[in-house]
């Protein structure tokens, strides 16, 4: 087992099944509510052209910070090039990506992304965890980064409470999860390095459904998005057959061809990576004790 997953092994095992990405648009939108992380996500200048680009662009090499040798490494490099991403979003709010808790929430709705793929599309769910030793691989993965954070939940119900309530009154409809939600509703998405969106209607729809079957339901009932009986069903089959499907894949034929498939994304999409402008003698570091 690689360096860095020999440390977090439980947490290794579920980040390397393909079924961790399941949840991932869902993961993707709830980080956009967040004011400060949609508008510093909005400030990149691809944006609204390209909001997929920012996903497999980004999740390779966060995934890989668990799954690959010099996790720390490649944790700390994800974290600096966030250092010059800041400045005053259209209602004259300030943002900056590496404010502490800013970055949280960006973790969390990952941390959250392993634990209801594990829920929703894994046979027994959580029941068949070791809960307690999951959440602490995960707030392990979240300090690989150095950024200093003093009210990370302690345990797994804390930080499903925490979660909870920044769902229910910390998030807001902002313009680039707005503009993200709107495409995921209208099934209006594509796989990496695909240049076009789906169009089989079928696939189109179970896109969609899963995006919003994903989201919490205090999300989902605080901005009016629509939960119809008949998804919720189709939900639950969609769910079931993920189970199903996957208990008849090998292990090593599942992690083996996801890393696969991350490992090429990553690479075809090196040259289009944010690269940070240079640090002027001028600006002003970090706050103390943030990173």
């Amino acid at each position: 087992m690689k360096e860095t997953a020999s440390r977090m092994q439980l947490l290794a095992r579920y980040l390397g099944d393909w079924r961790s990405l399941f949840p991932g648009g869902t993961a993707g939108i709830l980080q956009l509510m967040y004011p400060p992380l949609g508008a510093a996500i909005a400030a990149q200048s691809d944006f609204f052209g390209n909001p997929f680009g920012r996903v497999y662009r980004s999740i390779p090499q966060i995934w890989a910070t668990v799954l690959q040798e010099g996790g720390a490494e490649r944790a700390k490099r994800i974290r600096d090039l966030h250092r010059t991403i800041n400045g005053t979003d259209k209602l004259g709010q300030g943002f900056r990506a590496l404010e502490p808790e800013t970055w949280w929430w960006a973790h969390a709705t990952f941390t959250w992304e392993v634990f209801e793929s594990i829920r929703l599309f894994h046979r027994g769910g959580l029941g068949t965890v070791d809960i307690s030793r999951l959440y602490a691989e995960s707030v392990e993965w979240y300090h690989l980064y150095g950024v200093a954070y003093s009210d990370v939940p302690g345990d797994y119900p804390a930080f499903c409470a925490r979660f909870d309530e920044f769902c229910r009154t910390r998030l807001e409809m902002t313009p680039s999860a707005k503009h993200t939600l709107d495409l995921a509703l209208a099934g209006d998405w594509r796989a990496p390095l695909v240049r076009s969106s789906f169009r089989n209607p079928v696939i189109r729809n179970a896109g969609r459904i899963v995006v919003t079957g994903t989201l919490p339901e205090s999300v989902r009932e605080r901005f009016g998005i629509s939960w119809p009986e008949s998804d919720r069903r189709w939900f639950e089959r969609i769910c079931w057959l993920g189970r199903l499907g996957f208990a008849a894949v090998p292990r090593f034929a599942n992690r083996e061809g996801m890393q696969f498939v991350m490992r090429y994304v990553g690479a075809a999409t090196r040259s289009e990576r944010f690269i940070p402008p240079p640090r002027t003698a001028g600006e002003l570091a970090p706050p103390q004790g943030s990173v």
